[in-house]
């Protein structure tokens, strides 16, 4: 095994497969990557929710760890795609949506890339202007806003462009430092918080309380399912031989362990509400403008010193995952240049959103419509390794990236109509029933009294109709490897050979790749 890769080197892979000698990280780096990116400001953000649509805090802290527990368990699972294929998880769905059908991870990646990183500039850069303020008197206005957000951004484009392993040491520091800093928090705010804060439904039984708790369970669900997409870019590095109970439970801990921030968001939420409610209107809420007016002046500092480390974590797993992805599916840009390519593109959306068309407030929910139609997409990626008993082919999931045609996942044309179908029946009708207080209503948003059933409908009916379709419309017994198809048949449709766009035999280009 050779020696990793200097910080300061720029990473050269782009998605295919890291070779053996390269995988060098641990379940202990997913950990840290993943719990890092979380660690933030953003999520703090998304605690405040409970408490922003009416809850007590013991009912919000319920909805929490409910939302927390069960977003964890979706995605851990999503964790053995990378240390098996060597890949991230987008091209590792070619084996379940076919080579074209690919792109539907890599889409949904950029828009909740580019969603979370909104959403992670805008209140870090709000934090750190606000604190500045309040510690040396500096302005606040739309010049210090656009700096602050500038700021943000370049230095995360800068550590994505060198790649992984700057990442990984960003993500090192940001634990530790982040998590510190929210303990701290905890002696600042103590004195004013009160585990006894009411809200608006005294009771379980009260009118409208049921809406409430499980949209604000859905909304701190969609915080680990947001990184389903992208746990592949990071566990790629992991060697293949690695236990797969291991990355899976790193995963999983790395979303339990953001109870930390969702705590700290909840708990202060909740003492805005009680002494500056005024920064808790569900028409205009400003969770981080409350947190300032709230506390203690010692406390300006490490609010600062949150935000910047903050943004630049969640920042750089974001980004870092949606470049790579974009020079997959655009072949002709190198994981550098799709890298600035996607970041220029989001920086201008943050500028947009905040500057010009007043994005910002609905951000949240254009989040959660992502993750809606992300959910669906990570229970046919889960069924699909189970069928196939973990089996894959790496030629065959590299067939896009290379421009080739044919190989076990080419299925009609590169698509699977069986995937893609699941998929998109799934995502159009969980989007019906989707219902975010305040912001979005689906035609079926209504249909259980205001409670929004969009992800459980969403993830049981994709489901239900992907091994359905498995079931009636075998796929090829090929693409299940040695051990055969589990709980589900196979039939004898031959697969066609990999070969270059020309028809070329493959073999002259795969020896050069």
């Amino acid at each position: 095994m050779t020696d990793s890769p200097a910080l300061t080197e720029v990473e050269q892979y782009g998605v295919e497969r890291i070779p053996d000698a390269d995988r060098t990280a641990t379940p202990l780096d997913l950990f840290r990557v993943a719990f890092g990116g979380a660690n933030t400001f953003a999520t703090c953000v998304l605690g405040a929710f409970p408490i922003l649509f009416g809850l007590s805090f013991w009912q919000g802290l319920t909805a929490t760890v409910l939302g927390l527990v069960a977003g964890s368990l979706i995605l851990a699972p999503l964790a053995v795609f990378g240390p098996r294929n060597g890949t991230n998880n987008a091209v590792s769905s070619s084996a379940h949506l076919g080579v074209h059908g690919r792109v539907v991870g890599s889409f949904l990646s950029l828009l909740t890339a580019i969603a979370f990183f909104s959403i992670s500039v805008w209140s870090s850069g709000d934090a750190l202007v606000g604190g500045a303020h309040r510690l040396m008197d500096v302005p606040q206005n739309d010049g210090v806003f656009a700096l602050a957000y500038g700021v943000f951004a370049l230095l995360v484009l800068v550590v994505c462009v060198y790649g992984f392993r700057f990442m990984l040491f960003v993500n090192k520091i940001a634990v530790v430092a982040a998590s510190t800093l929210f303990v701290l928090g905890f002696f600042a705010f103590a004195g004013d918080f009160d585990p006894g804060y009411q809200g608006a439904f005294p009771s379980a039984s009260t009118t409208g309380f049921w809406p409430a708790f499980i949209g604000s369970a859905l909304i701190v669900l969609s915080n680990p399912v947001s990184f389903g997409a992208f746990l592949g870019d990071w566990a790629r590095y992991i060697p293949a031989e690695t236990p797969r109970r291991k990355v899976i439970t790193a995963a999983f801990a790395s979303q339990i362990a953001t109870i930390l921030p969702f705590f700290f968001g909840l708990a202060t939420a909740s003492i805005i509400a009680a002494k500056a409610a005024k920064y808790m209107e569900p028409a205009a809420p400003n969770y981080v403008g409350g947190l300032l007016a709230i506390a203690p002046g010692w406390y300006f500092l490490p609010v600062c010193l949150l935000a910047l480390i903050g943004g630049l974590s969640t920042g750089t797993t974001s980004l870092y995952g949606t470049g790579l992805d974009f020079s997959s599916v655009f072949t002709r840009f190198s994981r550098v240049q799709a890298t600035l390519f996607v970041g220029v593109l989001s920086i201008g959306f943050i500028f947009l959103g905040r500057f010009a068309a007043n994005l910002s407030q609905s951000i949240s929910t254009f989040a959660t419509l992502i993750i809606t139609c992300t959910a669906p997409w990570m229970v046919i990626m889960v069924l699909g390794f189970v069928t196939r008993r973990g089996w894959y082919d790496p030629d065959s999931l590299q067939v896009f990236n290379r421009r080739q045609r044919g190989g076990r996942y080419w299925f009609e044309h590169g698509w699977n109509w069986r995937g893609m179908g699941a998929w998109l029946v799934s995502a159009v009708f969980a989007l019906t029933f989707v219902n975010v207080p305040g912001q979005f209503v689906g035609p079926l948003g209504n249909l259980a009294d205001g409670v929004d059933l969009s992800l459980p409908v969403g993830l049981g009916l994709a489901a239900l109709v992907y091994m359905a379709l498995l079931w009636i419309f075998p796929e090829p017994r090929e693409v299940y490897g040695p051990e055969g198809p589990r709980l589900v048949r196979a039939s004898d449709t031959p697969v066609p050979p990999i070969t270059t766009e020309s028809g070329a035999p493959v073999v002259a280009v795969a020896e050069g790749v």
